[in-house]
Formats: structure tokens, sequence, C-alpha cells
């Protein structure tokens, strides 16, 4: 091989010096440039520059953005991750990473980005079947048994978490590995849930991964994503990103955690807290036993107090009880003779209503009736004999036959009536002349007045 020294043409610059004239031409070639663009990937770090790719959504191109922190505050209102921005600024190479960059001095804001409408339509449809409400959110287990875990197997998130998760008193995690970044990750994610729901004594899942830029958490704002978090069977904690990050997922989760590392804060009990809870509820019953033991022995020595000696209260309860006793035997005597007497009584009420008796009893009152009748009979009908024998004899002496015997008759006309007028027969009538005894017969010859 010749030395590089020897070989022909003009000679090599260093790649340090190549950055250093790619910068200058890039920072010589004009003025500002107002660049239009999608604004994806922010990142604000602690120095306080803004981070951001600006991408065409007409076609497939990118370039990376920077607001330093003098400026930076100014144009933070305009840029959010899916914002549709206009930068003004310079294009140079920034020389260590060879990498072009945009020197953003100043924003403003031109509508919102398809990324972002698109995100926003789907957050309004979500929201509108209601897997956003507060009422579908499930209080986490206060003892997991087992915590599922959906994220990279090589991530840092898993570890954070099994960090916290045994730093807390220890814990049981299933790993259901997944992608959790790339058009894989949705449907990996969908996968491992499904497989953590499979398992008996799962209690809780967690889903998550670290932070990043907007794009490389897209997997957590898939639609398949978001409603298998709502619908899993055991409450769900998202940790996503870091807390500036808010998802769908974290929308739909039970419990949103800013960092993997809360979320095991968040499900798994301190071991240390749990004792000392222990202790003071255990202090707290061992004191209240006292104190109730204390005011039983108090009440307890009152009753003795009350109740006296047990042999005299027995006795005084026995001479109470033989007292009643003998009372109670008076009184069932009492109520027996009571209750023979009325037998008795209604026993003889009884025989006077037997029909036999009532038979003989009217029997004997019909013939006591039949024998008054028969003499109220003869004393009526003798002195019925001895008006009649009076009135007979009254009227004896008023009687026409009574006269007729003292020689005098009476005159009947034809038609056997009394004849009182002589003008009342004409001569030649037939009369019947009745006498005391018999009677005669005669004819007018003539009337005299």
């Amino acid at each position: 091989m010749e030395p590089v020294d020897a070989l022909p043409g003009p000679k090599p610059i260093s790649v340090a010096e190549l950055d250093r004239k790619l910068k200058r031409a890039l920072e010589t070639s004009g003025t500002d440039l107002w660049v239009e663009g999608e604004v994806i990937s922010l990142k604000a770090p602690s120095s306080g520059h803004l981070y951001f790719t600006l991408k065409d959504e007409r076609e497939d191109a990118a370039i990376e953005c920077v607001m330093y922190r003098t400026l930076a505050a100014r144009g933070r209102r305009a840029l959010t991750d899916g914002a549709r921005v206009q930068v003004r600024g310079k294009a140079t190479l920034w020389a260590p990473r060879g990498k072009l960059q945009f020197i953003v001095d100043a924003t403003r804001i031109a509508g919102r980005g398809a990324l972002l409408e698109a995100l926003e339509q789907l957050k309004l449809k979500l929201a509108a079947e209601g897997l956003f409400a507060p009422e579908r959110k499930r209080p986490l287990p206060t003892d997991p048994r087992i915590i599922g875990v959906v994220t990279s197997a090589n991530g840092a998130a898993i570890h954070d978490i099994a960090r916290v998760a045994f730093r807390r008193g220890g814990a049981r995690i299933l790993l259901a590995p997944a992608l959790v970044q790339g058009a894989e990750a949705p449907e990996q994610i969908v996968a491992a849930i499904d497989r953590l729901e499979r398992v008996n004594g799962v209690d809780v899942v967690i889903v998550g991964r670290g932070g990043g830029a907007s794009d490389d958490l897209a997997a957590f704002q898939d639609e398949r994503v978001v409603r298998r978090v709502a619908s899993c069977l055991v409450p769900v904690v998202s940790a996503v990103g870091h807390e500036i990050d808010v998802t769908l997922t974290d929308l739909a989760a039970d419990i949103r955690a800013a960092t993997p590392s809360q979320a095991a804060e968040l499900v798994v009990p301190e071991s240390y807290h749990r004792e000392r809870v222990l202790r003071d509820l255990t202090g707290r019953l061992r004191r209240a036993m006292h104190q109730y033991i204390l005011e039983s022995r108090v009440v307890l020595e009152r009753l003795r107090a009350g109740l006296g000696d047990p042999r005299a209260t027995l006795g005084d309860r026995q001479q109470l009880l033989d007292d009643l006793e003998l009372r109670l035997r008076e009184a069932a005597q009492d109520a027996i003779a009571q209750r023979k007497e009325q037998i008795l009584r209604l026993h003889a009420r009884l025989s006077a209503q037997h029909p036999k008796t009532i038979l003989q009893r009217a029997r004997g009152e019909l013939q006591r009736l039949q024998a008054q009748l028969c003499s109220e009979g003869r004393r009526t009908l003798e002195q019925r004999t001895a008006h009649l024998t009076l009135l007979a004899g009254r009227l004896q002496g008023v009687s026409p036959l009574a006269v007729l015997g003292r020689g005098y008759s009476i005159a009947l006309g034809p038609s056997g009536q009394a004849i009182r007028d002589a003008n009342e027969v004409p001569a030649g009538t037939l009369l019947q002349l009745r006498l005391h005894r018999g009677s005669l017969f005669a004819r007018v010859e003539k009337n005299l007045p």
C-alpha cells in the first residue's frame, strides 16, 4: 500500500474542517427564512432550550430545530406537538454530530397539524363513548398478589418498576414483554394484555414505558391499545412517558402515573408503612382493650355492690317464689271452684232446658190451666145463668106473651105484621089473632076509626 502522502489528487481535509466549511456555507448563504411545518418530538430539557422537529405534512421531509433559552419563552406557546407553525431562523450545521439544524428565533401559529387533528378527533370519539368517564375508574387493590407489567423487556421501565417494588417490600412481578415503539407496538401491547388476563391471580396491570418524543409515544395513542386498556378485566395503571406527556391510554386507564417508578409506588404498598400502620393499630387496639377492661371492672364492681350477697338474694327470690307458688295454688283452687260452680249452674240451666223437663213442666202447666179453665168456665156459666135468669124474669115482665096471658091478643096482618091502626086494614082483610094459647083467624067486616 502506498503512503497517504504519495496518493495523487488534492490533499484531504478533516471531518471537523468539513463541518466548519458546511456551517459557514449555510450561515452565509442568505438571510433569515420563514419555514412552515408540523411540530413533532418537542423536548424541553432543564437547560431551557427547546428542541423539536419540523415535519412537512405533504412530503416525507423533516428538519431538526432548536430555539435557545433566551427566545424560548416567547415561542413556547406556539410550539406544541402536532401544531402547524411558521418559524423564522437560519439553517446551520451542528459540528459535533454533523447534523443539519434550523436555529429558530421567532414563531407564529399557522394552524392545527394533521397528526394533532386526527388525535383530537379520536379523543372526542372515545370520550363520547364513555371510555374516559370518571365513574368507570376502579380503585387499585390494597395488597395485590401478582402485578402484571406490559412494557419492553429491554427498557428501563421494567427495571424501575422492579426496583421500586422490591424496595417497598417485595411483590410478584409478571412481565408480558411487548414493543412500545414502532408500527408493530400497538398489536403487541394488546396481545400482552390478553396474555396477562389469562393468568389467574393477576390483580393489577401496569402498561408503560419511559419518556420519549411524541412520535415515540404514538403506540399509546393508538385506538386499539386505548380500547383494550379500557376493557381490561382488572384495574390498569398507565405509566407512559414523563409527567408532561399525556396520552389517550392515560385517559382510559383507571390510574395515571407520571412515570413507571411512580406506578410501582402506587401499586405496591410499602412494607415499612404497613408495619408502622400495623404497630399503630396494635397499640391502639391494646390501649382500647385495656381501657375496656378497666371500664368493665368498674361496671362489674358497681353491679356486684348492687347485687349484694348472692345467698340472701337467692333466699329472697326463693321466698318470693314460694309466696308466688302459694298464691298460684290458691288462685288455681278458687278458679277451679268457680269453674265447678259455674259448671253446676250451667248444668242446672241445661237440665232445666232439657226437652223432657220442658214437656213435663208444660204438661203440669197445661193440667193446671185446664183445671183453672174448667173452674172458671163453670163459675162463668153459673154467673151467666143467674144473670140470664134475672134478665129472663125482667123480659118476662115486659113480654107481650105475658100480656096475652092476662086476656089480650095481637092482631097480625096478612104479612105477619102487628096491626096498630084500624085504618091500615081494609074491610074483608083476613087477620090472625094470636092469643095466650093458640091463634084465631078473623075477617074484617067494618073499620071503625
